[in-house]
């Protein structure tokens, strides 16, 4: 928003520079972006008045002008088409010091035009730099006193402020909100623009109809009859609405602008003769057509809201009227309009017709809902005082629900002191509030009750209210403190093996690592946990990511599944992510758990010359599962148990455990679940819980035995259904401290072996690390291990 410095001024006039009072206006959040003179440095231009104009003997195009100082007349060659005798215009007389484009000046010295002498300069706008008009000399009011210094006329050492305003400061889109801003952060007083009541002389009335109340909640109008449009809009509105960026149009356009200018608060005027039946705030009907005062015709969508009458729509509310209803040089009598759109109506609408307008900039953002009457009301007294008329009474139409309401905020002094980190004293915040326009009565000690205007609609909320007394109180006096936090660092447990060793040895193992979504089908998850109820989510993007997952390995097996349909018969595949775990009705109960998945098909080897070609089988996967558990140094504490697992080949299942605990599970992909996705090849899955496999041991140093090793090897047949892991953790029972290593060697079923039975061939190593082991050491760990396993499993030695 730009506006004059002298109009800002003569509200409110603190004892700063202009630097000072835009650094301040700056930092208090209203960003001003430049600074610059009314008109460029000039000097020795008075008013002049042209008493007469005749055509130049030797040119056209110019004219030769008797002009008046007030004092002396002088000859001026001039060649603006506008010069014409009476006109009161800028002249520059010889000696005269004008600027140019590049910044200099220049001076104005006699000269002789065609052989006719001029003796000065008859100035455009341009030229003295008020504007980048030069259509014309300037043409000043007829009552312009003669011979009066043009600068001191039209108080031209002024400047124009330009701020950038952030959409929540709305109430700072006129002279009046910048002085109030600008009384807040001086402590300066203000002298607010008062509205004097115009007492009605007629008793005609427009009648006016709500059709959408929830968007257009207020409509203010008067009617004014025998208003003379001729007449001039006087000097001081005119250099304030174009110093402010308005061009001057006609007396009764340039009083809607200047209210607009000077309360914020945006109005239009119709011609009440081309009124019909009554003005109605309604929604348009879906293609209805309206031209515009631009002279652009557009075709109304049904989401515009619109001011009309019986014939059809004026214009587009809060955007821009309609030219058919337009006032001009034949207009009489006007209807006065000033109402209040709910911004929601209002934000986007001039954009979809490609307009933007000063009144739709404000209405988008939020104009003061009580403002209507007294915008009213200061446009009356304007237009009589400047083009007479007979004012009839104002009519309001309101929809009280669908204003808004002001609700009471409350504001804890402790609050305050914990937002901005100082003890804020009582006084300068009730002080600040007050000056805000605020109306605020105490809650208890440490609170109070706060009313915001109404032309703050940016305040609705405490912080609101906490932000305002930083930014008046002056960011740069806020006091600095750095936050003060206990920062720990974080225990590295040594024994830990971290993500990036686990991702490199499946890689080093031949997989890739894949991201697959979180999310998954119900009907799949189903298919691959049925203990777990997965979480259906409140509003999920499709009906295949319905679910958290509880298990990673559908997302696997789909990414296996897509590589297949793509000619990729090998594939091994790895992620580590979370998998969901509800655990009771509470979310907030539910278990996030990090797990290692992988999935493997195909070849065991990648195709080449050296290479079978066997497919991967189920030991395949066990060895690297293995590998990912002794990371930690502690594979001796993880067990691999036959179980059953629903999304897993029956007799391909392993239960992964570590010290009796469960881990994970590994094994081939159920033959059905394998045919219902049309998977090619024996799948391999395996998941493992990220923590178990984390938590590694410390390594301890021992020293390497120089003595010799002694093994022995045993035979044994026990029941097909024992396991080596149950053989294997009954020898390390009983075959003393000394026992190096277990190695399990053959397994035989058939010829010589009773049925439902097998041999299972161990080999047992020891190894002392002082002194070699005697023959009977061995022996009797040997019939410790024979004698348990017999009572235990019911082994005996093969013969």
């Amino acid at each position: 928003m730009k506006f004059s410095e002298q109009w800002l001024r003569e509200l409110v006039n603190p004892a700063v520079d202009t630097d000072e009072l835009a650094h301040q206006v700056t930092m208090a959040g209203l960003e001003v972006d430049d600074v610059e003179s009314v008109a460029k440095d000039f000097s020795g231009v008075v008013v002049g008045e042209i008493l007469t104009a005749e055509q130049h003997p030797n040119a056209d195009k110019l004219q030769v002008c008797k002009v008046s100082n007030g004092v002396e007349e002088f000859q001026v060659v001039c060649g603006a088409p506008n010069a014409r005798a009476g006109l009161k215009t800028a002249f520059a007389m010889v000696g005269a010091k004008l600027p140019t484009p590049e910044g200099d000046t220049f001076k104005i010295k006699k000269a002789k035009l065609r052989h006719v002498e001029s003796f000065g300069m008859l100035c455009a706008e341009d030229e003295l730099g008020l504007s980048e008009d030069h259509g014309g000399i300037m043409e000043l009011a007829a009552d312009a006193p003669v011979g009066t210094d043009l600068r001191e006329y039209l108080n031209l050492d002024d400047k124009i402020i330009d701020v950038d305003l952030t959409p929540n400061r709305a109430d700072c889109l006129s002279i009046s909100g910048i002085a109030r801003e600008v009384g807040v952060l001086f402590k300066a007083p203000v002298t607010y623009v008062e509205a004097k009541p115009t007492e009605a002389v007629i008793n005609d009335t427009f009648p006016v109809a709500l059709e959408a109340p929830q968007q257009c909640p207020r409509f203010v109008g008067r009617v004014v009859r025998n208003v003379n449009v001729q007449a001039q809009s006087p000097l001081w509105m005119v250099e304030k609405l174009r110093r402010a960026g308005v061009r001057s149009i006609d007396p009764v356009v340039d009083i809607t602008n200047y209210v607009l200018q000077e309360l914020g608060q945006p109005m239009h005027a119709y011609d009440l003769d081309k009124l019909t039946g009554g003005i109605f705030a309604r929604m348009a009907d879906q293609g209805e057509k309206l031209t515009l005062l631009d002279g652009q015709e557009i075709e109304l969508n049904n989401d515009t809201l619109v001011i009309a009458d019986q014939n059809g729509p004026l214009g587009i509310a809060g955007i821009m009227g309609g030219e058919a209803s337009g006032v001009n040089a034949e207009t009489k009598d006007v209807f006065l309009e000033a109402a209040f759109f709910n911004p929601i109506a209002i934000a986007g609408r001039a954009r979809s017709y490609g307009l933007h307008t000063d009144s739709s900039h404000r209405f988008e953002r939020g104009v003061d809902w009580q403002l209507q009457a007294k915008a009213m009301e200061r446009a009356t007294e304007l237009l009589i005082e400047i083009c007479g008329g007979e004012a009839g009474p104002v009519i309001e139409v309101a929809s009280e629900e669908n204003l808004p309401k002001v609700e009471k905020i409350r504001l804890r002094h402790a609050k305050v002191n914990s937002y901005l980190s100082f003890d804020m004293p009582v006084e300068e915040i009730e002080e600040i509030l007050i000056r805000l326009g605020m109306s605020i009565t105490k809650d208890g000690d440490d609170a109070w009750l706060v009313d915001v205007p109404s032309y703050r609609f940016d305040i609705s909320i405490e912080v609101d209210l906490i932000e305002e007394l930083a930014r008046v109180y002056g960011y740069n006096n806020l006091p600095v403190r750095v936050p003060k936090a206990s920062l720990p660092f974080k225990a590295d447990v040594e024994a830990n093996i971290g993500l990036t060793h686990i991702r490199r040895t499946l890689v080093a193992r031949g997989y890739q690592e894949a991201i697959t979504y979180s999310f998954i089908e119900a009907g799949l998850q189903e298919k691959f946990d049925n203990e777990n109820k997965a979480v259906a989510l409140a509003n999920p993007i499709s009906a295949e990511m319905a679910v958290m997952r509880t298990t990673v390995w559908p997302g696997l097996v789909k990414a296996v599944q897509y590589n297949q349909n793509r000619q990729q018969s090998r594939v091994r595949l790895f992620e580590t992510g979370q998998r969901f775990l509800p655990r009771g009705e509470n979310m907030a109960d539910m278990l996030q758990e990090n797990v290692v998945s992988g999935v493997v098909t195909g070849a065991r080897h990648p195709e080449g010359w050296t290479a079978g070609n066997d497919a991967v089988d189920f030991f395949d996967v066990k060895g690297d599962v293995e590998a990912l558990l002794a990371l930690g140094g502690a594979a001796d504490e993880f067990s691999f148990v036959a179980d059953r697992h629903v999304a897993l080949h029956p007799g391909q299942t392993a239960r992964i455990e570590r010290n009796g605990e469960t881990i994970g599970y590994m094994g081939a992909l159920h033959p059905s679940l394998a045919k219902d996705l049309g998977m090619n090849g024996a799948v391999y899955l395996f998941e493992l819980s990220m923590d178990a496999i984390t938590a590694g041991r410390l390594p301890r140093y021992a020293e390497l035995s120089k003595f010799p090793e002694s093994r022995r090897d045993l035979a044994l047949i026990v029941d097909e259904k024992v396991a080596f892991e149950e053989l294997r953790q009954g020898a390390l029972e009983n075959a003393g401290e000394y026992l190096k290593n277990i190695t399990l060697f053959d397994v035989y079923q058939g010829q010589g072996i009773e049925v439902g039975r097998k041999s299972i061939a161990l080999g047992l190593t020891w190894q002392h690390p002082s002194r070699t082991l005697n023959d009977d050491e061995i022996n009797g760990a040997v019939d410790s291990v024979i004698t348990a396993l017999k009572e235990k499993f019911g082994a005996s030695l093969r013969e």
